[in-house]
């Protein structure tokens, strides 16, 4: 069978059904209209540094039968796996690293699939996928590709192809079959228990209530409100928001069930909101911001409120996004997460290769180490 590669700049020109069909695992933001979203917003393209180039492969009569999101990247931004000092080793020795090809989800740190291949794909489409990444990054002329937080399956294929593996750790909530919230803190050592509900005694002291709406419920001038909240989050800390208003409020439109905020409110006026993605039986933390600094305020509306969410829906997990050891003490696990890497250089390749071998030793270590302080009772959890 020959196969046909394709790069395509915009993802409207790929129809919807056809991109969708490629993931069975209702990833909410590898879905088509989140990713063509953020296209259309201007989240990405222009001059963000994200290049839309997304691979296409077809078969014989045009049929799509495997696809990857890909970008062309200028910077690293966004992206959650931190190759700075690869970049600043390539600048000493008078090379460049950027552009470089990306195999990503934008600003979006979630594992998931990268190598779209359908719920039953054809023998090899993997396979090919992994192959034509590293062709077409050769053939760009670019320093190499990366294909960020990836799914065993992928990381497979992608390694037979010649990729390296690079570990990382997420701090990831599962749901071990939990009756309600407090069945969850029963099974807290004693000490820790005490510790999550007086967090949650202390938000709720200071008269502040929590609503759930469904993002395709917002309107535009809440919109506004929530983003505002999450925008000075990222402006104290020296930041301009990837996103926008826009963006949010055009992708909870278009995904309906797929966006959810959880609004806290003071005698009816919004004070705060953490802003949530789910499908595929999880729920994904995103974005959170204040009108005003309030104790406990984050661990209530960012964490607590989330696990409850997930028991009542009996969600399987809950991933509630970047940055984390205080998640330990609220019931959150240290997670291996994995991610492939390219380089076209053979000697930079080679030192890489090296330096990613002791540092997968040492975030395996530092998984061990980090799961001694999680507050669960000692035996054998539900």
């Amino acid at each position: 069978m020959r196969l046909q590669a394709e790069i395509v700049g915009r993802l409207a020109d790929v129809p919807a059904q056809e991109w969708d069909a490629l993931d069975p695992t209702d990833n909410p933001f590898l879905r088509h209209a989140f990713l063509e979203a953020l296209e259309g917003s201007g989240c990405v393209g222009g001059d963000t540094g994200w290049r839309p180039q997304h691979l296409l492969l077809r078969d014989e009569h045009g049929h799509l039968l495997g696809a990857a999101p890909q970008y062309l990247k200028a910077h690293s931004w966004g992206e959650f796996i931190f190759d700075w000092s690869w970049a600043q080793s390539y600048a000493r020795s008078g090379l460049d690293y950027y552009p470089k090809h990306l195999s990503a989800i934008p600003y979006t740190p979630v594992t998931g699939p990268r190598l779209l291949a359908g719920g039953s794909p054809r023998p090899g489409t993997r396979e090919s996928l992994a192959h034509l990444l590293q062709e077409t990054a050769r053939r760009a002329g670019v320093s190499g590709v990366h294909v960020n937080f990836t799914t065993a399956e992928d990381q497979a294929a992608l390694e037979d192809a010649g990729f390296m593996r690079r570990h990382d750790c997420r701090f990831l909530w599962r749901n071990r079959g939990y009756r309600d919230f407090e069945d969850f803190l029963d099974h807290f050592r004693s000490d820790k228990r005490k510790k999550a509900r007086r967090e949650r005694r202390r938000v709720a002291e200071a008269g502040i209530t929590f609503r759930t709406l469904p993002g395709e419920e917002i309107d535009s001038s809440l919109w506004r409100t929530i983003f505002g909240f999450s925008e000075r989050t990222f402006l104290r800390h020296g930041n301009a928001h990837y996103l926008s208003a826009g963006f949010l409020e055009l992708v909870a439109r278009r995904m309906p069930g797929a966006v959810m905020v959880k609004l806290a409110e003071r005698a009816g006026e919004p004070l705060a909101a953490a802003i949530f993605f789910q499908g595929g039986g999880w729920l994904y933390g995103r974005y959170w911001g204040a009108a005003q600094a309030e104790d406990c305020l984050h661990f209530e509306a960012c964490y607590y409120q989330g696990i409850e969410y997930c028991i009542e829906r009996g969600l399987a997990g809950f991933d509630p996004g970047t940055q984390g050891e205080h998640k330990l003490a609220r019931g959150f696990e240290p997670t291996l997460t994995h991610s492939a890497h390219w380089l076209a250089h053979a000697g930079f390749a080679s030192a890489v290769a090296k330096y990613l071998e002791r540092e997968r030793a040492a975030v395996d270590d530092y998984i061990a180490t980090t799961a001694q302080h999680l507050p669960f009772q000692r035996g054998p959890q539900p």
